[in-house]
């Protein structure tokens, strides 16, 4: 998630630096850039650019300021609102599909604030279909049919899901075994969908979920064993809350390709691993990307793990885990975006 904080006081700006501070050592978090003052243009830019906008500032200025800019839940960013004094953290806008509701926590957490959220399964306790879509990074085709399963949910009634493959079952059971909101659903194997699409019904109304690829980007000093590996991904899972099962591809960069211990853990997950060219792990360029001059210096790359999981992830792939150490392995994880 790339994020802006943005405020309109010395007071807020300087909860602006104390917040990145936070977010900046969070693996979930890309980028944290802030913006001071001049707020009308800057959201005209801000709303566009980042998958979240952090405002410090009075309710009534930044809902005048992004009224105009509001689309839709599929394309919006999230938007929280905090106070100067850091009382309360708003999920304003963008609260499922676009993780509001979450990043509120997170940063109420960091902050020693109350988290204020009004959506209705979250209140009522009940896990919203599309909290589902965002946790397990899949895109939801027809949205406007998210609101018939989400009344359902609050009214206790059963949605089903349907699923191609054994795989797709799998990291879906993991999750729903595994969340504790209330929601009554059931599973059923069919060949009738394709194996890359979840389809959800509930009565006449069919919700289509596209499963995007994600794939693991790897760097590591010679001689890591498939367990040294392991313990890092296995955090990254752990912070990203997904299993295993939901991982397409593991990467690297082609002077790994004989690396035992990759090897060792691509077979273990049957999972596929695509070792990069060095000349385009070269060439590649990325905003997001965090070069490290030791590996430039040793491999003439600024990147290994990032680079390779964008791009075998490919076009417009985004990075959903940052390149993170685990003594002597570098872990990122890259989202595909297939449509």
């Amino acid at each position: 998630m790339k994020i802006a904080i943005i405020s309109v006081s010395k007071k807020g700006y300087d909860l602006s630096l104390l917040l990145k501070k936070h977010l900046d050592k969070d693996s979930t978090i890309i980028n944290t850039d802030i913006y001071y003052k001049d707020v009308k243009n800057t959201f005209k830019i801000l709303f566009y650019e980042y998958d979240a906008i952090i405002a410090i500032m009075a309710s009534g200025i930044l809902i005048r300021s992004i009224a105009p800019l509001i689309k839709s839940k599929v394309s919006d960013p999230a938007i929280l609102n905090i106070d100067e004094n850091a009382n309360f953290v708003i999920s304003t806008l963008s609260g499922h599909l676009g993780g509001a509701n979450k990043l509120t926590s997170k940063v109420a957490d960091m902050l020693n604030a109350t988290e204020v959220i009004t959506t209705a399964t979250d209140v009522n306790k009940k896990l919203g279909v599309d909290v589902i879509a965002k946790d397990l990074y899949l895109t939801v085709k027809n949205p406007k049919e998210i609101v018939y399963f989400n009344k359902a949910i609050l009214n206790n009634e059963e949605i089903m899901f349907r699923v191609n493959s054994k795989e797709n079952y799998d990291f879906l059971f993991d999750y729903l075994n595994d969340n504790t909101l209330e929601i009554d659903v059931s599973i059923e194997f069919t060949s009738s969908i394709n194996t890359d699409e979840i389809h959800v019904l509930y009565k006449n109304h069919k919700l289509i979920m596209k499963i995007e690829d994600i794939v693991v980007g790897i760097g590591c000093k010679r001689g890591k064993s498939k367990e040294d590996i392991l313990i890092g991904l296995n955090k990254a899972l752990d912070d990203l809350n997904i299993s295993k099962n939901r991982l397409s591809k593991l990467a690297s960069g082609e002077i790994k390709k004989n690396e035992k211990g990759i090897l060792d853990l691509s077979k273990m997950l049957n999972i596929p691993v695509n070792f990069v060219e060095m000349d385009k792990l070269t060439l590649f360029k990325s905003d997001d990307i965090h070069e490290s001059e030791f590996v430039k210096s040793k491999f003439g790359v600024g990147s290994v793990s990032e680079a390779s999981a964008l791009i075998t992830a490919g076009f417009d792939s985004k990075l959903i885990y940052k390149k993170t150490a685990f003594n002597g392995v570098t872990i990122a994880l890259a989202i595909s975006k297939k449509d």
